[in-house]
């Protein structure tokens, strides 16, 4: 496969939050200790405190009033108490119970109690249920991240690090490494979708890959095909997105060997339109500027394939990056086209609005050589499931039973969930077409279900899954943003494959 000629110098990275591990800590008077206790008698002070210091911090809560509920802070100044001149205590509720969405509104409760009093703090995390550790380090992480790239007052958010303290540092900080492997990879997702799409398009995402391969050359390679290659494979859905930009279409792979030998790939799949504006069926004006995250899915295999590297995982995992922008020209694609797909299946376009699936469907067929085991794609797909799952869960479809419980059980465990929806037969009558193979919409009903019908046509050679990430790979409003999902999901799913 060629590569592509236009190049960045290196990838765009983000000042990840470092989390640590240790058995002891040298205090300083400027670090913060924070410490969890439980609802229960103000109970789950950390033993290396001394006993006149578990007295103090008990005595200051009881006055305080403190109740110890999940979340609830309160500082205490001057306490200077085993060498730290500032102590916050944080309510955890029942700790004993802490599941991992409990640890994630813990986490985000203490970086916002921390992140403009200190640049380092110490969690003692004994008291934390064995579970909870990495999605609390995760979200601990993940809650400190500022996108500010393009504002001139910058954040004001001091914190740099987090110290974890606790008695079984040796065997948690292996763990500890692969919670900030994910949070790097995490991050990397979010400050790519976080780009305007003046400055993120499918070259610049292109550009992303190349220079990531360059950062680990012994396990990652990039392989760019531009839209005349793509049209010498077949590939006329993908290229009717395409065409209507000035900014050309590319498709992207990333084949990481950690496994150092031939054993089939996880395939994850990304789509990466950078920015849609419905083509010819034009968008709406208003919220259109949130289009620029409809490249998530790509954002999100990028990402992946970054904490992967980082964590050195031992697995085989191929990366494909749907690249496209979808504009109105005079060379765009009107409703009504037919094409031909690379499968040789022939698409009539009734909605040009429903673009992800043309892309995705030509590089669905594409990834067939590289012999997967699994295949799952990734994409802000349809209004559909958002209407019908909210920011909560994503979207999940397949007829792989065992496939779908493991993914189900991988974002349970690290609260990045997904609910599954039906993937059936009796659905794909609503994408029959009088004029070619099928429509590229379904009509207005089971929209997410039809859609996700379209894409099982182009998968029938692999066992594949579809993620349909368009409510959860951001936030809207007045604190819009990359969430960064479904990285933890997924990279849980491959990490539990590696056996790490």
């Amino acid at each position: 496969m060629p590569s592509a000629t236009h190049t960045q110098d290196s990838p765009l990275l983000s000042s990840a939050l470092s989390l640590l591990t240790t058995a002891q800590v040298t205090a300083s008077s400027e670090d913060v200790l924070v410490i969890l206790l439980d609802s229960d008698a103000l109970s789950g002070l950390p033993t290396t405190l001394s006993a006149s210091a578990q007295q103090a911090i008990q005595a200051s809560a009881s006055r305080a009033g403190f109740s110890a509920k999940l979340g609830e802070t309160l500082p205490l100044y001057q306490a200077e108490q085993d060498g730290f001149e500032q102590i916050l205590i944080v309510g955890a509720g029942t700790i004993n119970e802490l599941n991992a969405g409990q640890a994630q509104k813990l986490a985000a409760s203490i970086i916002k109690a921390l992140a403009e009093r200190t640049t380092h703090a110490v969690i003692a995390i004994d008291s934390l249920p064995d579970a909870a550790i990495e999605p609390f380090a995760l979200a601990l992480a993940n809650k400190a991240y500022q996108f500010d790239v393009y504002k001139s007052k910058k954040s004001t958010n001091k914190l740099k690090s987090i110290t974890l303290q606790t008695t079984q540092a040796d065997a948690l900080q292996a763990r500890i490494n692969l919670v900030n492997a994910i949070h790097i990879g995490q991050s990397f997702t979010r400050n790519l979708a976080n780009q305007p799409g003046n400055i993120c398009f499918p070259e610049y995402l292109a550009d992303q890959a190349i220079a990531l391969a360059a950062e680990f050359p012994e396990v990652l390679k990039t392989s760019v095909l531009d839209e005349a290659q793509m049209a010498e494979l077949g590939m006329h859905s993908f290229l009717a997105v395409s065409k209507g930009s000035e900014r050309p279409g590319r498709l992207v792979t990333l084949e990481y060997n950690g496994k150092k030998d031939d054993s089939k790939p996880v395939v994850l799949v990304g789509k990466g339109v950078t920015f849609d504006t419905g083509g010819i069926s034009l968008k709406p004006g208003p919220g259109m500027e949130d289009m620029k995250f409809d490249m998530s899915g790509a954002a999100s295999v990028l990402g992946i394939i970054r904490a992967v590297c980082v964590a050195k995982l031992p697995i085989n995992v191929v990366g494909a990056l749907a690249c496209a922008e979808n504009m109105p020209s005079g060379r765009a694609t009107r409703p009504g086209d037919i094409v031909t797909s690379m499968s040789g299946q022939t698409i009539e376009i009734l909605n040009t609005d429903a673009e992800g699936r043309l892309v995705l469907c030509d590089t669905l067929t594409y990834i067939e050589r590289f012999n997967p085991e699994i295949v799952i794609d990734m994409a802000t797909l349809t209004g559909a499931c958002v209407v019908a799952l909210g920011e909560i869960v994503s979207g999940l479809f397949s007829a792989d039973e065992e496939l779908v419980a493991e993914i189900l059980q991988a974002g349970l465990e690290v609260h990045d969930r997904a609910w599954r929806l039906p993937l059936l037969e009796d659905y794909q009558e609503l994408l029959d077409s009088p004029v070619a193979d099928m429509a590229n919409i379904g009509g207005r009903t089971a929209g997410a279900t039809t859609a996700a019908c379209f894409l099982w046509r182009y998968t029938k050679q692999y066992r594949w899954a579809h993620l349909d990430i368009a409510g959860t790979a951001n936030t809207s409003g007045a604190n819009k943003g990359s969430t960064g999902r479904p990285v933890p999901l997924l990279m849980q799913f491959l990490r539990k494959r590696a056996g790490v």
